[in-house]
């Protein structure tokens, strides 16, 4: 028997149409502060919670510009961060002396964003720029330091409560949800 996942989600934070207006107007903020420069930036979407994100975002944006991933783990199969993200997944894009916009789906505690940054910045990234789906900042435990010109972007606050869709998962479901809801609490405790 398939699985409903609609019938697992609590309530829908944000429709289809409200996150695709949203992407809209954060890629016209990202043209509008990177008028054509020298050097394409660097897109580099954190894997895999920011996949869908980053591919909506990247379509709107009218710039000659840089894709690439990283990815980072710090939840395994739970729902609170362990604090310790390692990078499982680096770059293959040089970003020496390059514009970085690190894409994420959701900031949480700032521990992966913290632990991101310091990393372009070490491998010489002239600006890192964050631009976030959700930015949850009751859950805040680290404070993000972007690096040169960088700026934050973020689409949406975030509700201490915890979301699936559009790309973010309960142990790897519920990412092909075209909203963000609020699982129900049976489905992951």
């Amino acid at each position: 028997m398939a699985m409903d996942m609609h019938s697992h989600i609590d309530r829908i934070l944000w429709t289809e149409d409200q996150i695709s207006l949203r992407i809209s107007q954060l890629a016209a903020q990202i043209v509008q502060d990177f008028p054509a420069p020298s050097s394409p930036p660097v897109f580099v979407g954190v894997l895999t919670g920011a996949s869908i994100f980053l591919a909506d975002l990247v379509r709107k944006i009218n710039l000659p510009i840089t894709i690439d991933f990283v990815s980072s783990k710090s939840y395994g199969s739970g729902t609170v961060s362990n604090c310790a993200p390692t990078i499982s997944r680096d770059l293959n894009v040089d970003v020496n002396g390059r514009h970085v916009i690190l894409v994420e789906d959701i900031v949480d505690t700032g521990h992966t964003l913290y632990k991101l940054i310091g990393h372009m910045k070490s491998k010489g990234a002239s600006s890192v720029s964050v631009c976030t789906l959700l930015d949850k900042p009751a859950r805040r435990k680290v404070d993000v330091q972007l690096v040169g010109e960088g700026k934050f972007y973020q689409g949406f606050e975030c509700p201490d409560n915890f979301v699936v869709g559009y790309g973010m998962d309960f142990d790897e479901l519920y990412r092909n949800l075209p909203y963000i809801g609020v699982l129900k609490p049976e489905h992951y405790s």
